[in-house]
């Protein structure tokens, strides 16, 4: 009984930190990535394109949004927070014009600028988890919906 009561439980709370959920770990403050560690964590995201969409998903069995980029750049050595609003927080600004490979893209889906994250490959590509039924792949950053989103991006 007590293992059932602790499966309810972990699954609760699973649900309650999605993708723009409250902040589950205490924010880095001082660790940055190297370029070298930003490229680890895009091969660490390309080696999950395909898997599903994920409700507060941050493993290979699926992955939400900012699951994927706590997952990539926790496999490169950077521990990333759960959610877009830490992520974001942690990370520091950057011109849209001055971005590189691992950057961290911030989209406003709902109303706020931290509804949805993506890692940015280069080349005017991201990569993200984008919705329910979804699937982890890439888009441009120039495609309409995505460029009428794009509020910000950030360097971990």
């Amino acid at each position: 009984m007590t293992r059932l009561w602790l499966t309810i439980l972990l699954a609760a709370t699973a649900m309650l930190a999605g993708c723009s959920g409250s902040p589950q770990f205490p924010e880095p403050t001082t660790v940055r990535a190297s370029n070298d560690t930003a490229s680890q964590a895009i091969d660490y995201a390309k080696e999950m394109l395909g898997k599903p969409y994920k409700y507060a998903g941050d493993t290979p069995a699926g992955f939400d949004c900012s699951g994927l980029v706590k997952y990539s750049y926790g496999r490169a050595g950077i521990s990333m927070p759960r959610d877009t609003q830490a992520q974001r927080r942690m990370s520091m600004l950057v011109s849209i014009h001055a971005m590189r490979e691992g950057d961290l893209l911030f989209f406003d889906q709902e109303g706020k600028k931290t509804s949805h994250v993506g890692m940015y490959l280069g080349k005017g590509r991201f990569i993200h988890a984008p919705s329910s039924g979804g699937k982890v792949r890439t888009d441009s950053i120039n495609a309409e919906f995505w460029k009428k989103h794009l509020v910000e991006a950030r360097r971990v």
